[in-house]
């Protein structure tokens, strides 16, 4: 080993403590100790977990639930009004009759624009469902959404609300 024979070679000073170093060279020193270890770190892969069986692992405990004395009865409550939901209406203009049953309702949106306040103007095209075709081209209508009746068809005529002049 030639690192033990250079350390036994040098000759140590009797009036010196060997283990203490001069106190110029301790600020030296201690920087040399924080250099390395900031590497240190980066330096190879992360050292992997040892696998624990599963019956060794840590159990996580749930609080465990009483178990009821009685049993509740079962409660029905009333049925509402409407059995679902409250069903969206729309007002718009009767762009086209001319299919049987069907009337096609352009109804128009104006909104702010959430970031630019502006004003903008949309429009949204349904199919509606008219069982005695009284709505005519130009009328204004109130339509109703109800389930689907056809492939396009998922609103139905409420009421003419104007007739076109």
């Amino acid at each position: 080993m030639p690192v033990a024979e250079a350390v036994a070679d040098e000759p140590v000073a009797d009036d010196a403590p060997a283990e203490e170093p001069a106190a110029e060279d301790a600020p030296v020193a201690e920087a040399a100790e924080e250099a390395p270890a900031a590497p240190a770190p980066q330096s190879g892969p992360k050292p992997k977990r040892k696998h624990v069986p599963r019956s060794q692992r840590p159990q996580k405990t749930r609080p465990k639930r009483e178990k009821a004395t009685e049993r509740k009865p079962i409660v029905r409550l009333e049925k509402p009004e409407h059995d679902r939901g409250r069903s969206q209406e729309r007002q718009g203009t009767v762009v086209s009759d001319k299919m049987d049953k069907t009337i096609v309702v352009e109804v128009d949106t104006i909104k702010a624009h959430a970031k630019y306040k502006k004003v903008v103007r949309r429009s949204n095209k349904f199919h509606a469902h008219d069982e005695r075709n009284e709505a005519k081209t130009g009328d204004v209508v109130r339509i109703v959404e109800t389930r689907p009746l056809s492939a396009t068809k998922r609103w139905r005529l409420a009421e003419i609300v104007e007739a076109a002049k």
